[in-house]
C-alpha cells in the first residue's frame, strides 16, 4: 500500500502531516485547557472557566478559546493573547466565590476598554462559569470522547432572562437520541439539540440565539455550542477524472478526503492535489481496515466512482452493511445500477440494505463535465444530510434555512458599553 506524500500507510504518517488542513489553533485551545482542567475536576475542585463565545472585528482569539482560574489562584490558557486576561482572572475569582456564571463583553467602545487593555479594535464576549463535578458531571465522558477523537458537542446557555437557567448544558453526540435535556421546555430542548448536532456535523463552534422558550426567531436566550470533532471523512473509491473534481469539492465542503484505487498508475498525489490522502490498495480492503480501526463514523460519506463490478461490489457489500454512515453513492448508468443491484443481491444484501445506496449518484442537474457532476454529488450529500429535496427555492414556500446563526452583537446586561460591531 502506498499513500499521500510517501510510501507508508496513511495512518503511519506523522500527525503533523496528516492533519495539516485542520484547525490547529482550535484543537490546541481545547487540549491545553482540558489537560489541566480534568485533574482539578477529578480531585473534586471547582475551577472558573472563561470561554470566548463570540467575537467581532479583529478579536485576537477564536470562539472556543478558554482560560482557567483554579481555587488556589493558578491561571491556565488564554482568551485574548494577553489583552484581557487580567480582567478575566479577577472575574473568575468572583465567580468561584459566588458560584454564579457571568457573561461579559470587552471591546473598544467599553468604558473599561483601556483598563483591560483591549485596544486592538476587537470585541469579544466571554462566558465565565464554575466547573466542578457537581456542575458538569459529564466532563469525564466528554474528555474521553475528545481524547479518542469521537465527535461530541457541548451546548451551554450563556444568556437567559431567568438566571436559574444560566449555565445549563447538554452534551450532544452524532446519532444519539435526546438522552439529556436542558429542562427549559421541550421546544427549547429539541431546537438546541438539533442545532448543536448540525454544528457538530461541520465541526464548528457558534453562539445561537433563541426566544426564552426556544423560539427560533426570538431573542433573549443565547446558547454557545462548542464542537469537538475531527473533520468528517469523504472516501472516494476510483481514481478517475471525476474523482479529482469530487475530491476538490469535498475539501471545499470541509471533508478530510481520501482517494483509494488499486491501480498505482492512476492513484497518485499529483493527480489528486486536493485529497488529504491517496491510497493504493483494493477499495474493499481499505474500507474494512478503516472499519476495524474505528475510523468510520455516522458523518462519513462514500462515493464509489469505479463502475467496475470487481471493485464496486466488494466495497459496497461492506459499506451497505455498516450500521450507519451519512451517504453511500455509486456512479454508473441505470443499466449498470441494475446489474450492480443484482450482483449485490447475489452476495446476500437485503432490500433494506440496498435502499441505502444512492445510485445513479447525484441530483439531476443536467451535469456534463466532471466538475458539474461533482456539484450534483455534493448537492445530493447536502440534501440528504439536512433533509432537503433539491427543489428550486423560487418554487417553494417556508424557511430557506433549517438552522440559524447568531444576530449582530446583542446587548448584554453587564458593565460593557454595548458597542456596535457593525460600524
Amino acid at each position: 500500500m502506498s499513500s499521500w506524500r510517501g510510501t507508508r500507510s496513511p495512518h503511519s504518517l506523522p500527525s503533523s502531516v496528516r492533519s495539516t488542513r485542520r484547525s490547529a489553533e482550535r484543537r490546541l485551545c481545547v487540549r491545553e485547557v482540558l489537560d489541566r482542567l480534568l485533574p482539578w475536576w477529578e480531585a473534586g475542585q471547582s475551577v472558573a472557566m472563561g470561554t470566548v463565545v463570540a467575537t467581532w472585528r479583529s478579536a485576537p482569539r477564536p470562539a472556543g478559546a478558554s482560560m482557567l482560574v483554579s481555587e488556589d489562584g493558578e491561571a491556565v490558557g488564554s482568551v485574548s493573547g494577553g489583552c484581557v486576561e487580567g480582567a478575566v482572572y479577577e472575574l473568575g475569582q468572583q465567580v468561584l466565590e459566588s458560584g454564579e456564571p457571568v457573561l461579559q463583553r470587552y471591546g473598544v467602545s467599553d468604558d473599561d476598554a483601556f483598563s483591560v487593555g483591549l485596544t486592538c479594535g476587537g470585541i469579544l464576549d466571554i462566558f465565565v462559569e464554575s466547573v466542578s463535578r457537581e456542575s458538569f458531571p459529564e466532563l469525564g465522558e466528554v474528555a474521553a470522547d475528545i481524547e479518542a477523537g469521537r465527535p461530541v458537542a457541548v451546548a451551554t446557555v450563556i444568556e437567559h432572562p431567568d438566571p436559574d437557567i444560566l449555565g445549563r448544558r447538554v452534551v450532544v453526540r452524532p446519532g444519539e437520541s435526546h438522552a439529556q435535556t436542558l429542562s427549559i421546555s421541550p421546544r427549547a430542548d429539541d431546537a438546541i439539540t438539533d442545532d448543536a448536532r448540525g454544528l457538530l456535523a461541520t465541526g464548528r463552534n457558534a453562539t445561537l440565539t433563541y426566544g426564552p422558550d426556544g423560539e427560533r426567531r426570538g431573542e433573549g436566550m443565547r446558547v454557545f455550542v462548542s464542537s469537538y470533532a475531527p473533520k468528517p471523512r469523504m472516501l472516494v473509491f476510483g481514481a478517475i477524472d471525476f474523482a479529482a473534481a469530487v475530491a476538490r469539492i469535498g475539501s471545499f465542503l470541509g471533508y478530510h478526503v481520501t482517494v483509494c484505487d488499486a491501480r498505482p498508475v492512476f492513484a497518485t498525489a499529483s493527480r489528486f492535489p486536493d485529497a488529504d490522502e491517496v491510497v493504493v490498495t483494493w477499495p474493499h480492503r481499505y474500507l474494512q481496515d478503516e472499519v476495524d480501526a474505528g475510523r468510520i463514523d455516522p458523518r462519513t460519506v462514500m462515493c464509489v466512482l469505479t463502475h467496475d463490478p470487481k471493485f464496486d461490489v466488494p466495497v459496497l457489500e461492506i459499506a451497505l452493511r455498516l450500521p450507519e454512515v451519512a451517504y453511500i453513492g455509486a456512479m454508473g448508468s441505470r443499466r449498470t445500477h441494475e446489474d450492480r443491484l443484482s450482483r449485490l443481491r447475489d452476495v446476500g444484501l437485503t432490500d433494506a440494505e440496498l435502499a441505502r445506496l444512492s445510485s445513479p449518484i447525484g441530483l439531476d442537474l443536467g451535469a456534463r463535465t466532471p466538475e458539474e457532476t461533482a456539484v450534483s454529488i455534493a448537492a445530493e450529500i447536502i440534501a440528504l444530510q439536512w433533509g432537503g429535496d433539491g427543489d428550486r427555492l423560487s418554487t417553494t414556500d417556508g424557511p430557506i434555512h433549517g438552522g440559524h446563526e447568531e444576530h449582530d452583537a446583542p446587548g448584554l446586561q453587564s458593565r460593557s458599553a454595548d458597542p456596535d460591531p457593525t460600524t
